[in-house]
């Protein structure tokens, strides 16, 4: 790769750059610009949030050409067509998720093209086991891994409502610091897909003032804090307001505090996304050296993950069952 610019697909769950999708375009302007990469975008048609790495596998995809000025905005087109002035870039938007997305750039737009793939910017953190295990963002880079292509996920995490807009700017610069350093120093895992490599990395950056500051952020190596969630969703009724497609990470959200807006005790059978995130965001409940905790200190949280389920010690079970350890049977017959 040293005589050709590393190749990169580039997507995201939170859909084409505006309010509840402000950070992809700033991110392709320094990957392009500042490391000089050739990044091709292929992204969801609208917002894809909490979506996981599910595929659409009964539906047609539909998709079209989209092209972003300096300003991140432009024009949609039905068929390919050459840059107009001030056009930065040919993207491709599909009415499909994030994991679909990442399969159809891989394996239809651009077959054999591309050497890493990177997922976001999201809007809001994906810290902690309950948000990675919902994540859009974490599942687009978990259908390229099952690819057998390096992967990063990359989110924002959400500190204050809203999130000051000149924090941007030095997020994008310093993600781009930390996935050229992961590219150029790639991990080793003997159960990695490919090559026996980390199959790929989430990476948390809490939008913090200290972004600003000198001294920039720690960056810590993670493991994911094993939390929990429980209500989801609350009975809806029409008259009251909805959540941003963005979720409760919302440019204009207000933070979260456990509340609904929805009416208790209604017998309508209809609901709305209302999650209580009060115990999900609680940083005195996120274990030391987790990504929940580096987040709820202000640090940059890196965490290295296998595209499979994590697997208890199938041994120590046989041990406590008295079976027979060594091939691993539990019971002849139950």
């Amino acid at each position: 790769m040293s005589n050709q610019k590393l190749r990169v697909l580039l997507t995201n769950d939170d859909g084409p750059p505006g309010h509840d999708s402000p950070y992809i375009f700033g991110l392709y302007r320094h990957l392009t610009k500042d490391l000089g990469w050739d990044v091709k975008v292929v992204i969801p048609s609208s917002q894809k949030s909490w979506i996981g790495k599910a595929y659409q596998i009964t539906e047609t995809i539909h998709g079209r050409y989209y092209y972003p000025r300096e300003d991140g905005l432009g024009e949609t087109s039905e068929t390919t067509r050459p840059l107009k002035e001030g056009e930065v870039g040919e993207w491709v938007l599909l009415d499909g998720t994030p994991a679909t997305c990442a399969n159809i750039g891989l394996h239809n737009l651009f077959p054999e093209q591309i050497d890493l793939l990177i997922s976001g910017p999201n809007l809001g953190r994906n810290s902690s086991s309950a948000f990675a295990l919902s994540s859009g963002t974490i599942g687009a880079a978990l259908s390229s891994s099952l690819s057998q292509v390096r992967s990063i996920a990359l989110s924002y995490g959400t500190v204050m409502h809203p999130t000051p807009t000149n924090l941007f700017e030095p997020a994008h610069l310093l993600s781009s610091k930390v996935v050229r350093h992961l590219w150029d120093n790639w991990g080793t895992d003997e159960g990695g897909l490919r090559n026996g490599e980390v199959d790929l990395y989430n990476v948390n950056i809490p939008m913090v003032h200290e972004l600003l500051s000198d001294e920039g952020l720690k960056i810590y190596w993670t493991n994911i804090w094993r939390n929990s969630y429980g209500r989801l969703f609350k009975v809806h009724v029409a008259s009251n307001p909805a959540m941003s497609p963005a979720g409760p990470d919302s440019l204009d959200s207000q933070p979260p505090d456990g509340k609904s807006p929805a009416v208790e005790g209604s017998s309508n059978l209809t609901f709305k996304f209302s999650p209580d995130m009060k115990n999900l965001l609680d940083p005195n409940s996120s274990p030391t050296g987790t990504d929940g905790w580096a987040i709820s200190k202000g640090h940059v949280s890196v965490t290295a993950l296998r595209a499979s389920f994590a697997e208890p010690g199938v041994k120590g079970v046989s041990e406590r069952a008295g079976d027979d350890v060594e091939t691993g049977l539990w019971k002849q017959k139950l």
